[in-house]
């Protein structure tokens, strides 16, 4: 998916846990990148709306910023580790909405992500999701999986903000949730992992092939 500003960079999120190249605790929060092949950065998370940017060569620091704010839009100071002020935005606005007020703009969730996410999600606080307004609707952007451990834990509400990504392919994807009866984070469907990846990757990379033709 094309992001703004980086186009012209070979920018690689890892989405494992495990990766010796990283901390655990950055895998955790997807905040690993890698550029080009050879440039490795980490982005962590330190409050609500920091975070501390690492990386071999400082010249990348802003196109990984901006790569980490597409799925982070919430995060809007980054400092180096010795404090210093590297790229800060507007502040963005959170606040509590209950799970049931929002639309999934995914089916299915993979059972053994869940799992792993599920080992640092305790509060509300842990749980912070991009959301956007279509008619009556309030559809989550992401954060599907976060979303499903929170309610299994029994966490009511969660924190989110209004995001101002653009997000065209949105109303397809919630008709097409709403097609499989998926209208609240409780109906999302868990899948063991080949079986999420055939489904809802091929679904996705099917979708935006077709941009492509």
């Amino acid at each position: 998916m094309p992001i703004k500003g980086v186009e012209q960079l070979d920018i690689e999120r890892i989405n494992s846990y495990e990766d010796n190249r990283f901390s655990e605790k950055v895998l955790r929060q997807h905040g690993a990148f890698v550029v080009n092949g050879i440039f490795f950065y980490e982005v962590l998370i330190t409050g609500t709306s920091e975070a501390v940017i690492t990386g071999e060569n400082r010249k990348y620091y802003e196109a990984v910023i901006e790569y980490f704010r597409f799925f982070a839009e919430h995060i809007t100071t980054f400092r180096d580790v010795q404090g210093n002020m590297v790229k800060e935005f507007p502040k963005v606005e959170l606040f509590e909405i209950p799970l049931k007020n929002i639309q999934p703009s995914q089916f299915y969730v993979d059972k053994s992500k869940k799992k792993e996410v599920g080992t640092f999600i305790h509060t509300k606080e842990d749980v912070i999701i991009p959301l956007k307004k279509f008619g009556n609707e309030i559809v989550s952007m992401d954060g599907h999986t976060r979303m499903a451990v929170a309610a299994e834990k029994g966490l009511d509400t969660v924190l989110a903000f209004w995001s101002a990504e653009e997000a065209d392919y949105l109303e397809y994807f919630v008709t097409e949730a709403q097609k499989r009866n998926i209208y609240t984070p409780y109906d999302l469907t868990k899948l063991e992992h080949d079986e999420y990846e055939e489904k809802w990757n091929g679904f996705c990379d099917a979708y935006f092939a077709q941009g492509d033709e």
